[in-house]
């Protein structure tokens, strides 16, 4: 609100991280889209769909670069504001693993709703399982994931959303558009050591689509990932090969390994 602000730690870390993701994501992941959330109504719960219009007088807003960080400074231009809400869990289970470790805890796990993050293996040595969501039935667990020190971090349109004209509207949006992602995805799990990495990425990844996702892993190799498709097909990267397990009452579903 303020436009230039002096930054507490935590926040300087945050946007620094934010800001990273969005380079090497070429924007996919933005924490200018706060103007964009308040339009369509996801801000306060007042949802709507703006016009053509609207839309297209918020797309120079939503850039990343125009976020200054100077020292411990933050600077925006007065048509641009900070929504950092696609980040936040992760960075919030990164520092509760470091509050974990650091009181001695060897063995724990949280769950911040759709961000899950393990300290080391169960007490009895082995390993965690975390479930995946049927994006259609959220109440059911269509595949689970055995890991260890580990954040497992799922995006989808599932999870925050309105109807309007027999239309859904999702709470993932694309900056490009100006309006909810249509990518062809349901929902994207990102598998990492670092929760922060896992819930920006899997935005980007929703926003964009698996094939950006697929070519984005092989380029960079230090996350795995797991995509349930419109078509009800499932990616899941060649590195969780042996950790990932469809759920019983989903053993018909297509599963593609996704090779380097």
């Amino acid at each position: 609100a303020n436009k230039t602000v002096t930054a507490e730690a935590d926040t300087l870390t945050l946007l620094e991280r934010a800001q990273d993701i969005a380079i090497s994501t070429d924007g996919l992941f933005n924490c200018t889209i706060a103007p964009l959330m308040d339009a369509w109504g996801f801000s306060s719960g007042d949802y709507k769909v703006p016009d053509a219009a609207t839309l297209n007088s918020l797309l120079a807003a939503l850039d990343y670069s125009q976020v200054a960080i100077s020292g411990d400074t933050v600077t925006i231009p007065e048509d641009v504001a900070i929504d950092l809400g696609g980040i936040a869990k992760g960075f919030t289970s990164d520092r509760v693993m470091k509050i974990f470790a650091n009181n001695g805890v060897t063995s724990g796990i949280i769950s911040l709703g759709g961000n899950v993050q393990t300290l080391g293996h169960k007490p009895d040595g082995s390993l965690w399982r975390v479930g995946i969501q049927d994006p259609d039935d959220t109440s059911s667990i269509l595949a689970t994931l055995e890991v260890a020190d580990k954040a497992v971090i799922t995006s989808g349109g599932y999870e925050r959303y309105f109807e309007e004209d027999g239309q859904t509207y999702w709470h993932i949006m694309d900056p490009e558009t100006a309006a909810p992602a249509r990518s062809g995805l349901k929902s994207v799990t990102i598998v990492s050591p670092l929760g922060v990495y896992c819930d920006a990425l899997s935005t980007a990844v929703f926003v964009r689509g698996a094939d950006w996702g697929a070519d984005f892993w092989r380029t960079h190799q230090d996350f795995e990932m797991v995509l349930v498709l419109e078509d009800g097909s499932l990616w899941v990267t060649a590195g969780l090969a042996g950790s990932f397990t469809l759920a019983e009452d989903y053993q018909d579903l297509e599963v593609t390994v996704i090779q380097l």
